[in-house]
C-alpha cells in the first residue's frame, strides 16, 4: 500500500524502492516501483522519523530546470545525459533534492515510463543560509528507456529535503518536460548550374528516430517549407510549403532567377523537434 503525506501543494507517492533502481521506461508497468520520499531521502518509512502531519513548514521550490530549459531530443542509439536542477528554500537550508520524469496519468497506478537520476544524492550549492540549487543528471537510453508512444510530454516530479531533515516537499505534478524523437532533413537542388528561367528540382527527405526499431524512418504527411537565400544575403525567405510523402520524401520545382541557397525547413511537432536542412547552392547563369 502507498501512503501519502499532504502538505502545501505536495504529494508523496510510489512504493518504497532503492533510489538507484530504475526499470527501463519502455518496459515500465503498474507493478514497477518509482522512488518515493522515504527511499530517496534515506528514511525507514514515511511514518517513522519523518513528518507526515504538517508539524513544521515544508521546503519551498522556486525553480526546476530540465536540460537547460530545452526539450530532451534523443536519437536511435546513443544515450543522452541531461542536467536537471532544483532551487529550493527552507529556514534550515536544503540538504538534498530529487527530480524524475514519468509518463502516464497516475504516478502510482498508471504510468508506462519513468526516468530517474544517476546520482543517489544531489549536489547542492547554497546561495544563502536558506536557499540552495541542487543538480542531478538523468541519462536517457533510446534502446532501453523509450518507445515511440512515449514521445511528447512527460510529467516532472520535484522534491527537496530540509537541511535539518525535519521536512520535505514532494510533488509528482510539479511541471512537464518534452522528450522528442530526433529529426533529420536533407535537400538537393539541381541541376547545378542552371540557366536563368530554367527549372530547378528540389528534393529531400524528412526523417526522425524510430525508437521501436532503433532506425530512422520517414516522417509522413508533414508540412515543410521550401526556403531560398540569395547569394550575399543572410536571410532565408519561404517560397512555398509542401507536404512530405508517405515515405517522408520531398520534391518540388521552382524557376531559376538568381544565384543562391535552397533549403527545406520543418517547424516541428510536440513529438519531433524543428530542423532545417543545410542550404544547397545553385549557380544561375
Amino acid at each position: 500500500m502507498h501512503m501519502r503525506a499532504t502538505m502545501a501543494a505536495a504529494t508523496v507517492s510510489g512504493a518504497l524502492a532503492l533510489a538507484a533502481f530504475a526499470v527501463p521506461a519502455a518496459q515500465a508497468d503498474q507493478g514497477a516501483a518509482r522512488p518515493d520520499a522515504a527511499s530517496r531521502f534515506g528514511i525507514q518509512s514515511s511514518k517513522a522519523g519523518f513528518r507526515a502531519t504538517g508539524a513544521t513548514a515544508a521546503p519551498t521550490i522556486s525553480k526546476v530546470t530540465i536540460n537547460g530549459g530545452k526539450d530532451i531530443v534523443v536519437g536511435t542509439t546513443s544515450p543522452k545525459t541531461v542536467t536537471v536542477s532544483v532551487t529550493a528554500s527552507h529556514p534550515s537550508g536544503i540538504s538534498d533534492a530529487f527530480v524524475d520524469l514519468w509518463h502516464g496519468t497516475d504516478p502510482d497506478n498508471d504510468f508506462d515510463g519513468y526516468l530517474v537520476p544517476n546520482e543517489d544524492e544531489a549536489t547542492c550549492t547554497a546561495s544563502s543560509a536558506t536557499t540552495s540549487t541542487c543538480k542531478l543528471t538523468i541519462t536517457v537510453d533510446p534502446q532501453a528507456d523509450l518507445v515511440n508512444s512515449l514521445a511528447g510530454s512527460w510529467h516532472v516530479t520535484a522534491s527537496a529535503l530540509a537541511g535539518d531533515g525535519s521536512d520535505y516537499y514532494w510533488n509528482d505534478f510539479y511541471g512537464t518536460a518534452r522528450v522528442q524523437r530526433l529529426s533529420k532533413l536533407t535537400v538537393n537542388a539541381s541541376p547545378e548550374p542552371v540557366k536563368k528561367g530554367g527549372t530547378i528540382t528540389v528534393t529531400g527527405a524528412l526523417t526522425r528516430a524510430n525508437w521501436d526499431t532503433s532506425a530512422y524512418a520517414g516522417y509522413t504527411k508533414q508540412s515543410v517549407k521550401l526556403q531560398f537565400r540569395k547569394a550575399g544575403s543572410s536571410t532565408y525567405s519561404t517560397v512555398k510549403t509542401i507536404t512530405s510523402s508517405s515515405t517522408g520524401s520531398l520534391k518540388t520545382t521552382v524557376t531559376a532567377s538568381t544565384d543562391g541557397y535552397w533549403r527545406y525547413a520543418f517547424a516541428g511537432t510536440s513529438t519531433t523537434p524543428a530542423v532545417n536542412a543545410t542550404g544547397d547552392f545553385v549557380d544561375v547563369q
